[in-house]
């Protein structure tokens, strides 16, 4: 009898281990009051604490003044409660539109000038559709967030869109006051050029077609463009890396050695210029500061 209880018991402790296998696992709960930045984790759906976030200080991102200035401008007046536009940076790829986003993020917590710290939370671009989950969970809490996308864009067939669309603008319930949206984009419209036009040839109307394509980004109040940049900028950049990091020596052999490396990537960045900048400390020998 004994080895009979034992035996269902035993088969018991098994059954009980295989449902517990089965079952999804407990959503880690997110404390929003532990960091300043956070990943997104769609599935389960909890917000990631990131404590060490790479990025750069937004006085050496050269190029872009005009740009900057808006862009901080708008993040300020949003971080002071102030009314805000969704901003889409677009334009050339390696001239630090998400390093812009990340260190204009920084230099505000920095200052010291809003009641509370301003969170930033990156969205990655396959979780789009689950942005009206992470507003319901960002709404009623005591802190203003920025919402990031880094290189957003569309393929064919992708019908994501329609969820940004409504979460930025025009759902009925709208976007939360406390939130805004940042993307980054090597496109304007976001979606491919030949998507819309065969949207026009296929549509009874094919204005009304386009219309549909082009006014996501319509949500976003700014559009920042970057452009790519000249020699004297891109040496700009060169230089102050080189100041930031301590690399003392010949100011015409470090201008030589950045012309040459530009010219062997074909282009000219920030992003060329920091791939030098390490480049350059590694055959130095020299750590760099984080």
């Amino acid at each position: 009898m004994e080895k009979t209880i034992e035996a269902l018991n035993s088969k018991l402790d098994l059954l009980i281990a295989a449902v517990a296998r089965l079952a999804p696992p407990s959503v880690p709960e997110t404390d929003i009051g532990t960091a300043d930045c956070y990943v997104w984790a769609a599935d389960p759906g909890f917000l990631e604490p990131v404590h060490r976030v790479n990025r750069v200080d937004i006085g050496l991102i050269k190029g872009v003044d005009r740009v900057r200035d808006i862009l901080v401008d708008n993040t300020e007046r949003f971080a002071s409660g102030l009314p805000a536009n969704n901003v889409l940076l677009w334009g050339a790829r390696g001239m630090g539109k998400s390093s812009l986003v990340k260190a204009a993020h920084a230099s505000i917590n920095a200052s010291g000038k809003t009641a509370a710290p301003l969170k930033l939370i990156e969205i990655h671009r396959e979780d789009i559709d689950t942005l009206p989950k992470l507003m319901n969970l960002l709404k009623a809490a005591p802190y203003r967030f920025i919402l990031f996308c880094d290189d957003l864009s569309f393929d064919h067939d992708d019908t994501s869109y329609k969820s940004l669309k409504a979460a930025l603008e025009g759902g009925v319930e709208g976007r939360p006051g406390n939130v805004i949206f940042y993307a980054t984009s090597n496109r304007r419209h976001l979606l491919p050029r030949d998507m819309i036009d065969n949207e026009r040839s296929t549509a009874i109307n094919p204005s009304e077609a386009v219309e549909e394509k082009v006014s996501l980004s319509d949500r976003f109040g700014l559009w920042l463009g970057f452009h790519k940049c000249s020699q004297d900028e891109y040496l700009d950049m060169i230089n102050g890396y080189a100041r930031y990091h301590g690399f003392d020596g010949d100011a015409d052999t470090l201008r030589a050695e950045a012309l040459e490396w530009a010219t062997t990537r074909g282009s000219r960045s920030g992003r060329v210029a920091w791939q030098f900048i390490q480049d350059l400390a590694g055959r130095l020998g020299k750590p760099l500061k984080d």
